[in-house]
């Protein structure tokens, strides 16, 4: 039975790539990054093997600690993140406990990140290969802890399954990891600064972690390059219990899982009322532009962007501190026009099955265009105006505003005229509504990075005449150039808007078919 998992997992992996080139072609370029990097701390072992015997203890336990609590905390957080092995799914199947948790346990190998976490566990016996004893004990060590990793993987993600049952905290947990991720320059910033100045304590924390979970397992080579043969012995035994007790819990929280499946729950209360209906008016476009709305309050996959736009305000005025030079903050409205109007661009590839009332209902496209429009026009508006006038009052560069007003409104109008264009004419798979915004669907990834950049290039280059009036203001000093960009800016946008807005339309209207397929089959 164990080895049919394994198989089970093999060929579920390669009809993947059978389905779609594109997933082929990511686990590919994913493949070839892995073993790079795997390839270059490698290096890193070998050189760090060149160090004292305390340094390569402390270095290896502190790292091998952080991979441990990074296995075990990843897959809760990430709680969209699709095993291709689901233990719900065999809820229905008979097979004995220990085959079962020994499959699944194995095949977690079976993919870049176990491959490449096994490769680089069992590799420290690069840093010890002044002492062969240590170094087969590095290696046998290692695979260990690389077990260790995906056990405690499994076994928070079986105990989280009450929480990740729960859709409002699969929500919750979705909008709260872009905070880290978008501070994520700061936070290392702040870390390495804080981490320079604690040197001193590292060994002593490496020394109470080498009795812990996290790094028992690294801390036996050091003993056995010490001659601590006993103090080996010993921590190999507690190492090698702390692994029976995860299993051994993992089972158990496995077992209540296959027996009790949780339920799932919506995490929303019933509708009541017509909700953000109510607010525009009885016409096509009037409809979609309520329903949009709802979902840019309601929908995670939506309500990140809104997450980040707070954020990137803290993170242009840390960097302008760090710099001395808050001129930046000028620049901030622009950049958040593009982002607002850019996250319509795959709106319809949103909707899901949701579309077909658009289609059934024989809806214009030009309407459904301008629907969408107005409801990220009701969130982005105020957002935009707000960091184009706020920055220059309080840098006490007035003479700036009428150039960055110019520039931002323009930035949004024809911003949301290409992504009428993009949303219309390309789609592809998204995460799926009550999925984690995190979650890249199988194909989805080059795909989707190759129709977002080109979006996003799109509105940088239609940006450009209001951009270069903006340049020449900065260069010569002359305020005629801000004024010139206030009308420009918008002028040209509203244009840009009016094209993509009908020829989005046109495309929507004759790719209704396509699209339709397209939603439901979620590429």
């Amino acid at each position: 039975m164990v080895a049919h998992l394994l198989r089970l997992k093999a060929r579920l992996l390669a009809n993947g790539f059978r389905r779609s080139p594109w997933q082929l072609v990511g686990v590919i370029i994913g493949g070839l990054y892995g073993l790079f990097v795997t390839a270059m701390l490698l290096v890193g072992l070998f050189f760090l093997g060149g160090q004292g015997a305390d340094t390569i203890g402390t270095a290896l336990v502190l790292a091998v600690s952080a991979t441990v609590l990074g296995w075990a905390l990843i897959p809760v957080v990430f709680t969209g993140v699709d095993l291709t092995l689901d233990p719900a799914r065999f809820t229905t199947f008979t097979i004995p406990p220990r085959q079962l948790v020994t499959g699944l346990l194995l095949s977690g190998f079976i993919g870049v990140p176990g491959v490449v976490t096994l490769l680089l566990l069992a590799g420290q016996g690069l840093a010890w290969r002044a002492s062969p004893a240590a170094a087969v004990a590095a290696v046998a060590c290692g695979i260990l802890a690389a077990v260790l990793c995906l056990a405690a993987a499994r076994l928070t993600s079986a105990a989280a399954t009450a929480l990740t049952g729960s859709r409002r905290f699969r929500e919750i947990a979705a909008m709260l990891l872009i905070v880290p991720l978008v501070l994520l320059g700061p936070i290392i910033s702040s870390a390495t600064a804080g981490i320079e100045g604690a040197m001193a304590w590292l060994p002593t924390a490496a020394t109470a972690l080498g009795w812990t979970p996290l790094g028992s397992f690294a801390a036996v080579p050091a003993d056995v390059a010490a001659g601590a043969w006993a103090t080996a012995a010993a921590r190999f035994a507690l190492s090698v219990a702390y692994l029976a007790g995860v299993l051994w819990l993992w089972k158990g929280s496995l077992l209540r899982a296959l027996e009790t499946p949780p339920r799932e729950s919506g995490g929303g209360k019933g509708a009541e009322g017509i909700g953000a209906l109510r607010f525009f008016p009885a016409t096509p476009w009037g409809a979609v532009a309520g329903r949009a709305l709802i979902y840019w309050l309601r929908d995670p996959r939506y309500a990140v962007s809104i997450i980040v736009v707070p954020l990137l305000p803290v993170l242009a005025v840390y960097w302008s501190a760090q710099s001395g030079n808050y001129s930046f903050l000028l620049y901030l409205a622009p950049v958040l026009a593009i982002l607002l109007s850019f996250s319509i661009s795959a709106d319809v590839s949103y909707d899901s099955t949701a579309f077909a009332l658009h289609v059934v209902s024989g809806l214009r496209g030009v309407d459904d265009r301008l629907g969408r429009v107005v409801a990220c026009a009701v969130i982005s508006v105020p957002v935009v105006l707000v960091a184009a006038v706020l920055p220059p009052l309080l840098l006490g560069q007035t003479e700036m505003l009428p150039a960055v007003l110019g520039v931002s409104v323009g930035a949004l109008l024809s911003g949301f005229g290409v992504s009428s264009v993009a949303s219309a004419r390309f789609t592809y798979a998204v995460p799926q509504p009550g999925d984690s915004p995190f979650k890249t669907p199988p194909g989805a990834g080059v795909r989707m990075m190759v129709v977002q950049v080109a979006t996003m290039l799109v509105m940088t280059v239609l940006l450009l005449p209001a951009g270069a009036l903006l340049v020449a203001q900065l260069v010569t000093g002359d305020a005629v150039y801000g004024w010139w960009a206030l009308a420009v800016g918008p002028l040209v946008g509203a244009v840009l808007f009016g094209i993509g807005l009908r020829l989005g339309g046109r495309w929507w209207d004759a790719r209704l078919p396509e699209l339709m397929q397209a939603t439901v089959l979620n590429r």
